[in-house]
């Protein structure tokens, strides 16, 4: 329990970055599960929308501080050895 102005305001803000970065979290675990959907069951052109989503969103929750950063590259490092193994071409490859 908080007893000071201070530390009142502080378990405030630590109560809404924690929402927000719960909600950041849950929207990019289901962008990353409807990716793996995709690009298991539907054809180049969905898959590749879907990976690009992904990423795009994998990449907003490392930089909002959300995820940490080493892990949204790890989770996009596998899911692109995963497209380029499930579906080529899907992903340039350099």
């Amino acid at each position: 329990m908080a007893n000071t102005r201070q530390s009142t305001k502080r378990a405030r803000q630590s109560d809404k970055r924690q929402d927000r970065n719960q909600a950041v979290r849950s929207a990019t675990k289901s962008t990353l599960k409807a990716a793996m959907d995709a690009i298991t069951k539907l054809d180049a052109a969905q898959a590749k929308e879907a990976y690009t989503a992904a990423v795009k969103a994998l990449s907003k929750a490392a930089s909002k501080g959300a995820l940490p950063k080493g892990r949204a590259a790890r989770k996009i490092s596998r899911l692109t050895l995963f497209v380029k193994k499930t579906k080529p071409g899907v992903v340039a490859t350099k």
